[in-house]
């Protein structure tokens, strides 16, 4: 697998704030429903799960995105939920509903049932970067993913997605105790299962803390923040001879920038709510950053769309020492045109090589 050189490696040299002829871009679940290929792979796989734990299609719905347009990575097709299904919590998707578990986490004899689950229920998802990774062939970097300790703790205790976050709040003031212990264990997980996908063939991991953002101040580095840099310091850090960088995104997490900078990331994930140029002077670059398109700009119309990418590439500005890559603020919606991907794309190419200086691609 090492053997394959990669033909764009423009991703990883920024994600480590190397010179870079252009800023890359992939978009957060670039793979996915608003792509009607998508939809028709996954009515062949007759269920979300089915899809999700099939190598060969999720081999083909990650490469989908790639036929289309010319994205710079390709991350894994999975969910984040795969881990907490393979602790036994019972892991569904009914169609047109979110993800369910049966087992919910929510009293102390539930958490105390928990533990790090045997990564071989989750050798589907190695299996699955092996192939992509194949059939990649060097094109673009694989990304592997999880989520963050606390999202995952989230879905464990609520059962589902939520609004107000009611149940794992509860728990978090009233027994603390009990959710570190979640935490503790999840972290533990994550960090195996990120360096099981590193081993199989994934060139760049990503955390998703998709909803440290509702913590108070303070209970986010607690319960949120501590965990993900436990994971990322049990990160492998080179494979195939070559550094495996890693980013971590927080959705509502701009007021901790600096704190999730300092993380051991690579790369800081940014959401449509923070200013670019500010946040490259509140870390100095000491860290790339990937982001921060707001999804619905691509409901705009073609003129808007472009519009909104040179905004967010002016407002990073000349790379100089820094690193950018081009995403979402957050993961794109099934409703999206796809042909507003592809404006957004052609855009990026078009209107970031100014940014870079005088650099060549190697």
């Amino acid at each position: 697998m090492g053997a394959t050189p990669l033909q764009n490696d423009v991703f990883l040299r920024a994600l480590k704030r190397e010179a870079v002829p252009y800023t890359p871009a992939w978009l957060m679940r670039q793979a996915g429903r608003y792509l009607p290929e998508y939809n028709a792979t996954r009515a062949r796989a007759g269920s979300f799960m089915g899809l999700a734990q099939s190598p060969s299609y999720a081999a083909e719905v990650t490469l989908q995105p790639l036929e289309r347009f010319n994205l710079d990575a390709a991350i894994l097709f999975s969910d984040i939920l795969t881990v907490p299904d393979a602790m036994g919590l019972g892991l569904s998707f009914a169609q047109g509903e979110g993800p369910r578990f049966a087992h919910p986490v929510r009293t102390e004899q539930d958490v105390n049932k928990l533990h790090v689950p045997d990564l071989a229920k989750l050798q589907y998802v190695f299996d699955a970067v092996s192939l992509i990774r194949t059939e990649l062939n060097g094109r673009v970097p694989l990304i592997g993913f999880a989520g963050s300790p606390f999202t995952v703790a989230c879905y464990m205790v609520e059962g589902q997605g939520s609004d107000d976050y009611r149940l794992i709040k509860s728990m978090l003031y009233a027994r603390p105790d009990l959710l570190h212990r979640i935490l503790q264990i999840n972290a533990q997980t994550t960090a195996q299962y990120l360096n099981a996908q590193i081993k199989a063939g994934a060139q760049a991991v990503m955390i998703f803390d998709s909803w440290g953002g509702v913590l108070a101040d303070q209970l986010f580095q607690q319960f949120s923040l501590h965990y993900t840099r436990q994971v990322v310091q049990q990160l492998i850090k080179e494979h195939e001879g070559r550094a495996v960088p890693s980013i971590v995104f927080t959705k509502g997490g701009g007021q901790w920038l600096e704190q999730i900078a300092a993380c051991g990331a690579d790369a800081v994930g940014l959401d449509w709510t923070v200013d670019l140029s500010l946040a490259r002077k509140r870390v100095s670059d000491s860290v790339a950053f990937q982001g921060n398109l707001d999804p619905m700009a691509l409901f705009g119309g073609e003129p808007a769309i472009r519009a909104e990418v040179r905004r967010v590439l002016e407002a990073y500005g000349e790379v100089g020492r820094g690193g950018h890559v081009f995403n979402l603020g957050h993961g794109i919606s099934q409703f999206t045109p796809p042909e507003a991907v592809a404006v957004l794309i052609d855009e990026v190419r078009a209107y970031s090589p100014q940014f870079h200086g005088d650099c060549s691609q190697s």
